[in-house]
């Protein structure tokens, strides 16, 4: 390592909180799929900032939407009609079944914002004393207290007690578990469709169709936490569009402004009566600069079918994957994922196998230890999943 990236690291140590375990690359310019060190090395990118610049990294539309915006109005509150934020509702609506967008600055507070609109429609609309939400085991909502609470992964919770109540954690993609646990008092369950986190672990169609009924059996009410499955990532433009779910309640925030912080909870007419004036707010969501950036990226998302082509790329990364685990049968358990939320489970820890990929410069994620999580921009080539198959039997046969 140079020295610049050594005073670079020693600054940031000194001047920035440790919440996140850096890996050793500084990046000074992005462009596409690729990403540059401050040497000019060069990076494929694999992870696109952890499933958020979809559209590739400084996309120049999306970079003139930005500039232009920035000199026409750039903030005026949410006390003030805005028709940047109206046309991005208007968008997100044509490309799914609900109704109503509230939007917020990430997915965090996007799913915060859900469950506290489940819990007021189920209270106030439907005068039932009903508060809890249940969610799956091995989940991630977020890393606000109440969003922490929701997820199921132990792990992340140490040393933030007391969690606030409310919320009930059930085995995952197990029906007779998440109908034991549901009573008068559950509000509803939030889901993700492929748990990311957890290292992409899609839900079977036969759980999803069950929960389905379950919810209008029950009338308790379906929320899905889409932050890092929607927009296009799993080869629709929505992941609960593969099992033909309709939620009353769903998330989104990452990719939907390709880089720009927003996050946005979309609701059906129904469950959107849980929301009043005064009731919820964010003084910076739907901003006008992030809204029409949003909505140049749903422009380019649906013409030039992004859907389709993560669906296509996902399929011939998971055949290649899967002839790089029949080579190697005792050093990868599975290869699995949808459209392009990719995932290579190793048999063993993989950080130094993460770490040799990084060295010949591949960007991607390891998650719960031994998960090589892969979330390519959806601009993608061939190519470079070749190469990177290629580098993974080397490493692999080292």
């Amino acid at each position: 390592m140079n020295n610049d990236f050594e005073q670079l690291k020693e600054r940031d140590e000194r001047s920035v909180c440790h919440t996140y375990g850096r890996y050793p690359l500084a990046a000074a310019q992005a462009k596409g799929t690729r990403i540059y060190d401050p040497t000019g090395r060069e990076y494929t990118d694999l992870l696109a900032g952890v499933a958020v610049v979809n559209l590739g990294h400084c996309r120049p539309e999306l970079t003139q939407v930005m500039a232009n915006q920035a000199q026409k109005m750039v903030h005026v509150s949410n006390l003030l009609y805005q028709e940047e934020q109206v046309a991005c509702a208007e968008k997100l609506l044509s490309t799914c079944g609900a109704n109503k967008v509230f939007f917020c600055n990430s997915g965090a507070e996007a799913n915060e914002a859900a469950i506290k609109l489940a819990r007021r429609y189920m209270q106030k609309i439907k005068n039932k004393d009903a508060f809890e939400i249940i969610t799956l085991e091995g989940s991630f909502h977020g890393r606000t207290l109440a969003t922490l609470a929701a997820t199921g992964q132990d792990s992340l919770k140490e040393w933030f007690a007391p969690m606030p109540q409310g919320f009930i954690t059930v085995p995952f993609d197990d029906i007779s578990a998440l109908e034991n646990a549901i009573s008068p008092k559950t509000a509803g369950v939030l889901i993700e469709l492929v748990q990311g986190e957890a290292g992409v672990r899609p839900l079977s169609p036969e759980y999803v169709s069950a929960l389905a009924r379950i919810c209008r059996e029950k009338d308790i009410l379906c929320l899905v936490d889409e932050v890092q499955t929607g927009m296009c990532r799993t080869g629709k433009f929505w992941a609960h569009q593969h099992f033909g779910l309709k939620p009353d309640i769903f998330t989104s925030a990452k990719a939907l402004a390709n880089g720009l912080p927003i996050g946005a909870v979309l609701a059906t007419d129904e469950a959107a009566k849980g929301f009043e004036p005064g009731t919820h707010g964010c003084t910076f969501g739907g901003g006008p600069i992030v809204c029409a950036v949003a909505s140049k990226v749903m422009d380019i998302m649906l013409d030039k079918d992004m859907a389709e082509r993560a669906k296509k790329m996902g399929e011939f990364a998971l055949s290649l994957f899967t002839e790089v685990k029949d080579e190697f049968p005792d050093k990868i358990h599975e290869v699995r994922g949808k459209g392009l939320m990719l995932a290579i489970e190793l048999c063993f820890p993989g950080k130094d196998v993460w770490s040799a990929l990084l060295d010949k410069g591949f960007v991607l994620n390891l998650t719960q230890g031994n998960v090589l999580r892969l979330l390519p921009p959806l601009i993608i080539e061939k190519q470079d999943f070749t190469r990177f198959a290629a580098a993974l039997r080397e490493v692999l046969g080292g």
